[in-house]
């Protein structure tokens, strides 16, 4: 098992497959942003593989796919396919936009993807445009509907309130997952570059105080997936569950059990702190599995206690897309 040096144990990798997007996202990607990585320095999927079961050699068993748009990369239903063959891996996730799952939902499950997280902020068409820079409410339903109707199941949407843009959606989305079975999750934008920094942020405190009244919401165990997420469910709609991330005014720094691997092969052992450890070298350089799980236990054991989002706002530069959602 991989264990940090305050005994947390690290499961759960998130592997950033490209840092680039159809959309921008105003608390994400700066508009006329182009400093995206030339695509000779993205892992190859061959070194993304090496990765990941080198991992899954060391306990960890959560593989979570992201971007950037991980929907973009070309190779991403075989990649699917392959890290769904790791028999250690027992939860294979992709967090997507949504704009290209009308036609790779099914390709995507018949490679064996376990479950899906779908990016949407608001159910209103000119909110969403405004938020994405995109028109693209009627593609992303659409691809909801697919997914849906080929048995991708425990399907989550994740969306970030944002003062002054979608706080008065949250309600409509609420009844959108309620009516199709989906898990929502609310998160709070974390100050990631340029975009997150000068977003306002939420604290959904108070939210999930007014939903817990409303809905009839009690906290649960569960636990959907091995992320940071807290659940609650309905007593008013048994099926219907709400999901926090909370990183600003609830940190689960404590039991974090994560770390992300960028798509030029930097491993990052915490979203709001610099520590890192290049594997794109030693992979090239054709190291030995033994070398490789050296480096992953070191990084593993430099993970920081916790993150400074709210001491140091400004510290990380980096954009999310680059770290890996």
């Amino acid at each position: 098992m991989l264990i940090d040096r305050f005994g947390r144990t690290v499961d759960y990798l998130r592997v950033s497959v490209t840092d680039r997007c159809d959309l921008r996202c105003n608390y994400c990607i700066p508009k006329g942003y182009r400093q995206f990585e030339a695509r000779e320095s993205w892992l190859t999927s061959h070194e993304i593989i090496r990765v990941i079961k080198t991992f899954a050699k060391l306990g960890t068993h959560s593989i979570r796919l992201t971007g950037g748009e991980p929907l973009l990369r070309k190779d991403i239903v075989t990649l699917v396919n392959r890290i769904s063959k790791i028999n250690v891996i027992r939860d294979l996730t992709i967090t997507t936009n949504g704009t290209q799952l009308l036609k790779l939902s099914k390709p995507l499950y018949d490679a064996g993807l376990h479950r899906l997280n779908v990016s949407l902020d608001s159910l209103k068409q000119s909110c969403l445009l405004k938020i994405t820079g995109t028109d693209c409410l009627n593609q992303i339903l659409k691809g909801l509907e697919e997914a849906k109707k080929i048995g991708l199941s425990k399907i989550r949407i994740n969306m970030v309130p944002i003062p002054g843009q979608n706080l008065d959606d949250i309600d409509q989305m609420v009844q959108f997952c309620i009516e199709h079975n989906f898990i929502l999750c609310l998160i709070e934008v974390m100050p990631m570059g340029k975009t997150g920094q000068h977003s306002k942020t939420v604290n959904l405190q108070p939210i999930i105080r007014e939903l817990k009244e409303k809905y009839k919401l009690y906290p649960i165990i569960d636990r959907i997936g091995n992320g940071p997420a807290r659940y609650w469910k309905s007593s008013q709609n048994t099926s219907f569950k709400l999901g926090l991330i909370t990183p600003l005014s609830q940190h689960f720094c404590e039991t974090c059990n994560r770390v992300r691997l960028s798509v030029d092969g930097i491993l990052y052992t915490c979203l709001g702190q610099n520590d890192q450890m290049p594997l794109r070298p030693l992979l090239r350089s054709h190291c030995s599995d033994a070398e490789l799980e050296q480096a992953i236990t070191q990084a593993i054991l430099s993970k920081p206690k916790s993150h400074n989002f709210l001491e140091k706002p400004n510290q990380i530069n980096r954009i999310m897309a680059k770290t890996g959602g």
